[in-house]
């Protein structure tokens, strides 16, 4: 079963994908934000982690900076998801290392599709 850790503080978002991907065959983790993310990575090597970029306490920007410190996740997919869609977020996003940058408002069908792709392409 393939393992997703996502994070968001906006709960319906966050209830609506875990859903999602439950329903798709996904084992599912949630945070809330940045540091949950990091706190939750101590113990789970998920195979993909879908972030928001703005959270509180650590912004997805520098979640990221700190997932790719981490050996544990050198083959864990990141992407983000966001209402940030100027190509300078976009390029920073990237430029950081994440896999993939899904704008809200999105289809969740299509990024599970991209996710699974993104997964499956990884093994």
């Amino acid at each position: 079963m393939k393992t997703i850790l996502i994070a968001d503080d906006e709960h319906k978002i966050l209830m609506s994908l875990e859903y999602s991907f439950r329903k798709n065959g996904y084992n599912v983790y949630i945070a809330r934000d940045g540091s949950e993310v990091l706190e939750i990575l101590n113990t789970l090597t998920p195979d993909f982690i879908l972030l928001d970029i703005m959270m509180p306490k650590l912004d997805g920007y520098s979640t990221l900076e700190e997932i790719k410190k981490l050996d544990k996740l050198k083959n864990t997919k990141v992407a983000f998801v966001s209402a940030k869609n100027n190509p300078e977020d976009v390029q920073k996003a990237y430029d950081l290392g994440a896999d993939a940058y899904f704008t809200k408002p999105y289809s969740v069908k299509q990024i599970i599709q991209q996710i699974d792709d993104l997964i499956d392409n990884n093994h």
